[in-house]
Formats: structure tokens, C-alpha cells, sequence
């Protein structure tokens, strides 16, 4: 269905239709005004168009004059109008080919002309970005994908050695399936990442209690946390809302996973439920290994890791997921943290 609402692009494009359709009647208007002058001027010079005292010479002299003036008017409208126009519309090819670095620069003062150029330069420029984030994206998911596979590889190569000792096959069997693990994880994560960009719209959300759906999180990450002897504080009110309940789900088992993740056998995870007047605001803080300034700047970009050595779990596109799911559901997420001493996140979700 083509949609009948007028867009800022399309009445801007109209003006400027609009604009060279005018000036080209005024071009027109000009040039036969300028005609008449001339010929009322030779008429007061003292040649008369009834008598016949007007020359042929005279007749060539204003067809000569009426040419020069209207070459001159259409090389400005030319130079001014079309000629940037004509830039435009070789530049606009090259982005279809493929080049993203062309710019436009516009020195007339047609306004509609120069928002076009300042437009064109715009979308120049994201689709640069675009090309750039997509490279980086291909590169990365290749990376992601490469490590387990040649960890792979290498544990079933060493699996086919029959000299090999029971204990030694079985923990080769484990770093196996270790491997396949982190590669159905990314996996996962670059479909549910992908869908949720490209889905304009969201099942209708669901009224249920946000602090069980927290207990369940934690339950279910019960085998992560016993076995790093971690322990909870909870501040969990009784407390109903109105959201999209499977997706918030995947944001705090997400959270509390890398809270697990970082923090040393021992530790404690503090999840704290505050409702204000507009928001309800969900804290997950934990006692890791923290971040710096810089890496709290990236931590929610797509395939950034935190620990560069990349000896934990993990492949970058959890926290990355976490906002997508959180812009979609109107709130906001956030993060503060220090080395050393830990990491809190806090989820803003809009009543």
C-alpha cells in the first residue's frame, strides 16, 4: 500500500520543482519583456514599425540582441539550476555503483538546491557507515565462527589417537562440546539479533510480575552460580507490568549470566527492583572484574568484548542483543562500572 502522508523529502522536492518550474516561466517573462523595451526604446529613437522606416538591418540588430540576452539567461539558469543538477545525478550513479565517498558541494543561493546537496552528502555519508558496519559485521561473525571451529577441529583430531586414556577422551569430548556450544550460542544470537532489527512490530505485550520473572532467571541459571559458589541479594517487591515478557526474559538472563560470568568463585549478584512515577527500573550488579571508561563506551556494540585475551564465554552480541530488546520495549539500559570492583546495569523500562 503506498503510503499518502507527504514526508519532509517529498515537500522538499515539491518546493523545488515547484522553484525551477518558476524559473522558467520568469525566464521566459524576462526575455519578452526585454523585447518590448527594446522595441518601444527604438520606437522613441524615432523608428516606426507602421512606416516601414525600420530596416531590415534594424529587424536583425533586436533578433541579435534578443538571442545574446537569452543565451546569457540560460547559461545563468543553466550554470545555477541545472548544472547542479546534472552533478547530482552523476553522483547519485556513483553511489549505486558502489562509491560511497563522493560529496557534493553547492555555492548558489537556491535553497532547495543546497538542503539537496546537504541531503545527498547526509546519505552519502551513512551509507559509508552502513558499508563500514557490514564489513566489520562480516569480519567479525568470520572471526567468531573460526575460533570454535578450529577448537573443534583440533579436539576431534586428537579424539581419533587410540592411545589415548579415558580421562584424556573425556575431557577432550567436554573442550568438543564446548566448542559446538559457543557456536550454537552465536548463532542463536545472530538470528535473534537480526530478526529483532528488520521486525517492525512486536506481539502485543503481556501484563505478568517482573520480580518472579527474575526468580526464574536466577533458577535457571542455578548450575552457573552454585558451581562458582555465588551468592544473591534480592530486592525483588511484588510488582505487575505490561511488557513483551519472552524478550525481557532473554535481557535478564543475559545480564545475570555475564554478572555470573565475571565475578570471582565467592562473589554475590545484588537484583534490585525501584518503581518511580514513570519507570520501573531493574538493577543487576555484581562484584567482578568491572570496566574501564573506554570499554563501558562499547560494551553494548555488536561483537565487543571486554576481556581482549576472550578466555571467557562469550562472543560479544548479548549486551548488543540486551539494548535492541530494550529500545524496542521504550526503556533504556545502561551501565556504570569500575576495574576491580564490579559492574551495575540498570534497565529503564517506560510505564
Amino acid at each position: 500500500m503506498i503510503p499518502t502522508k507527504k514526508t519532509p523529502e517529498i515537500r522538499h522536492y515539491k518546493r523545488l520543482t515547484r522553484r525551477l518550474t518558476l524559473a522558467f516561466f520568469a525566464t521566459i517573462f524576462i526575455l519578452l519583456l526585454v523585447f518590448m523595451l527594446i522595441m518601444i526604446l527604438l520606437e522613441r529613437l524615432g523608428f516606426s514599425f507602421r512606416t516601414g522606416s525600420f530596416s531590415a538591418f534594424g529587424s536583425l540588430s533586436i533578433y541579435i540582441i534578443s538571442v545574446v540576452l537569452a543565451t546569457a539567461v540560460s547559461y545563468f539558469a543553466v550554470w545555477n539550476i541545472f548544472r547542479p543538477l546534472s552533478d547530482l545525478s552523476k553522483s547519485t550513479r556513483k553511489i549505486a555503483e558502489g562509491d560511497y565517498s563522493v560529496r557534493l558541494e553547492y555555492k548558489g543561493r537556491l535553497k532547495e538546491l543546497a538542503e539537496s546537496f546537504e541531503n545527498f552528502n547526509y546519505m552519502a555519508q551513512e551509507l559509508s557507515s552502513i558499508e563500514m558496519i557490514r564489513n566489520d559485521f562480516i569480519a567479525n561473525v568470520s572471526h567468531e565462527f573460526k575460533t570454535p571451529l578450529s577448537s573443534l577441529n583440533g579436539y576431534l583430531t586428537l579424539l581419533q589417537d587410540s592411545s589415548l586414556s579415558d580421562a584424556e577422551r573425556s575431557e577432550y569430548f567436554s573442550k568438543a562440546f564446548f566448542s559446538i556450544e559457543k557456536l550454537n550460542d552465536l548463532t542463536d544470537n545472530i538470528l535473534r539479533l537480526s530478526k529483532l532489527e528488520n521486525q517492525v512490530s512486536l506481539d502485543e505485550p503481556t501484563s505478568y510480575r517482573l520480580d518472579e520473572q527474575l526468580r526464574e532467571a536466577i533458577v535457571l541459571l542455578e548450575p552457573k552460580w552454585s558451581r562458582k559458589d555465588i551468592s544473591f541479594e534480592l530486592d525483588l517487591p511484588e510488582l505487575t507490568i505490561c511488557s513483551q515478557r519472552s524478550l525481557l526474559f532473554q535481557v535478564w538472563t543475559n545480564l545475570l549470566s555475564n554478572a555470573i560470568k565475571f565475578s570471582d568463585s565467592g562473589g554475590s549478584v545484588t537484583v534490585k527492583i525501584e518503581e518511580s512515577e514513570h519507570h520501573y527500573k531493574v538493577y543487576i550488579s555484581d562484584t567482578g572484574i568491572g570496566m574501564t571508561e573506554e570499554e563501558q563506551r562499547h560494551i553494548f556494540d555488536k561483537f565487543y568484548q571486554a576481556d581482549s585475551s576472550r578466555q571467557a564465554q562469550g562472543n560479544g552480541l548479548g549486551l548488543a542483543l540486551c539494548k535492541e530488546i530494550v529500545s524496542k520495549c521504550s526503556g533504556k539500559i545502561y551501565v556504570t562500572s569500575k576495574p576491580g570492583e564490579g559492574s551495575v546495569f540498570l534497565v529503564s523500562l517506560r510505564k
